[in-house]
């Protein structure tokens, strides 16, 4: 191993809180960042490229023998995301047999969706991969799609499509639990290893720092939104970063959904790094 721990980050205004800290050099650290979307993060993670890095909740659960889990850290949600929109131009329960637009960057929200069509709204639409910006850029109006991230916060007002399910405020009414998007998680290999166990502990201090500075974060990821610090603050206090035992337990039930609509082959336990 090089002395740099290469990272993976998320490029996704909602984990800037995390990230912020040891970007700016606030937080001391040794990271070579790698940014991308989570599909290919977690295809980095699985070839090996990276010795720490944030994934799709679902690329832990299908893969968990060959990764631990970074403890009580996690993108995720308790209530409205705002950033896991799928958005409709007619009501929601007419969307069976309908064709929805999904993000190719997404595995975890396109996971959901489907499990809470199939097990809790009881439709059964036709889903897609696209770019949907780069679709209704082009004048096209698919009957629904699915956007994450930044694109969905840009797109969630779109005069088209005037219904809404925010992802993260369907699984709460549902389960009454969070929803965990995304975990950070070390290569099992690696795991035992003083460097990155010192690692975790830096990401970790980054992420309470984040958090104990939310209002500072809102103003400058503001400034790379269009939404406004208030709006940005909201943002940041509806989203999850623990992974503490309701956290747990959310990914838990995700799981036993995922093995139940044949999206994971097991369930698998969730195995944190030694610290």
């Amino acid at each position: 191993m090089t002395n740099a721990i290469k990272v993976g980050r998320i490029s996704f205004l909602n984990v800037l809180p995390i990230y912020y800290p040891l970007e700016s050099n606030l937080i001391e650290n040794n990271f070579n960042f790698f940014y991308g979307p989570p599909a290919q993060l977690n295809k980095l993670m699985s070839e090996d490229m990276l010795h720490i890095s944030s994934v799709s909740s679902i690329e832990y659960l299908r893969h968990s023998d060959q990764y631990e889990l970074i403890p009580n850290i996690a993108i995720g949600s308790c209530g409205p995301v705002q950033s896991v929109l799928l958005l409709s131009q007619k009501p929601i329960h007419d969307l069976d047999g309908a064709k929805i637009l999904v993000s190719a960057e997404t595995h975890t929200s396109a996971a959901l969706l489907k499990i809470l069509f199939s097990e809790h709204i009881s439709i059964a639409p036709v889903y897609e991969i696209g770019n949907a910006s780069e679709l209704l850029a082009s004048g096209q109006r698919p009957d629904a799609l699915l956007a994450i991230g930044d694109e969905a916060l840009n797109l969630r007002n779109h005069d088209d499509y005037t219904y809404k399910l925010d992802l993260g405020e369907a699984w709460r009414e549902w389960t009454g639990l969070p929803f965990i998007f995304g975990v950070w998680i070390v290569r099992k290999d690696l795991a035992k290893k003083k460097e990155i166990i010192e690692a975790v502990k830096t990401l970790i201090r980054a992420k309470e720092w984040g958090q104990e500075n939310i209002d500072q974060m809102s103003e400058i990821t503001s400034e790379k939104s269009i939404l406004s610090p208030d709006e940005m603050k909201s943002y940041f206090e509806g989203l999850v970063y623990d992974l503490e035992e309701k956290e747990k337990e959310g990914l838990k039930i995700f799981a036993k959904y995922l093995h139940k609509t044949g999206q994971i082959e097991h369930i698998p336990n969730l195995n944190f790094i030694e610290m």
